[in-house]
């Protein structure tokens, strides 16, 4: 990296972002990169470090406010967000694990209709009681919502 520090555009390449994302990062307090003297940021190495915790804590699926907190040595409640966190990672480790078992099921099942197979139908009974500790709104992003634009720059 130059001692002069990296271009927005550079910067955003070589996360595969595109420069509003960086520029939306600053605007919410989760970037603070220096500027030249014709008023350009320039991203340093540690600008290129807390976008990488950005990134790696967006895929572990906290939101810009939880990391702004985890970002922020002074924040009085970062331990309680964290701990949240974790709590949901295991909630979603769990659910992976049953989808998981399930999908094993259906892969060794003789039965070509899964749907009557007794057994596999264990895999379901929560979804089936109500009991489901899940809501399709965990399961499908929404249109449009935040983080929208995040998503698709990722995925290009």
């Amino acid at each position: 990296m130059k001692s002069s520090g990296e271009s927005i555009g550079d910067t955003a390449a070589r996360f595969g972002l595109d420069t509003h994302v960086l520029r939306h990062w600053e605007d919410q307090g989760l970037l603070h990169p220096e500027r030249d003297a014709a008023g350009r940021r320039r991203y340093g190495d540690a600008d290129v470090v807390r976008i990488a915790v950005i990134l790696r804590n967006k895929a572990a699926g906290l939101s810009l406010d939880q990391i702004r907190v985890l970002l922020d040595e002074d924040a009085r409640d970062r331990h309680r967000v964290l701990e949240e966190h974790v709590a949901e990672l295991d909630r979603r480790a769990a659910d992976i694990a049953q989808a998981r078992a399930m999908t094993e099921h259906a892969l060794r099942c003789r039965s070509h209709d899964i749907t009557r197979c007794p057994r596999f139908r264990s895999h379901i009974d929560d979804v089936l009681s109500g009991e489901a500790r899940w809501l399709l709104v965990h399961t499908e992003p929404p249109a449009g919502g935040p983080g929208q634009a995040e998503r698709r720059s990722r995925s290009k």
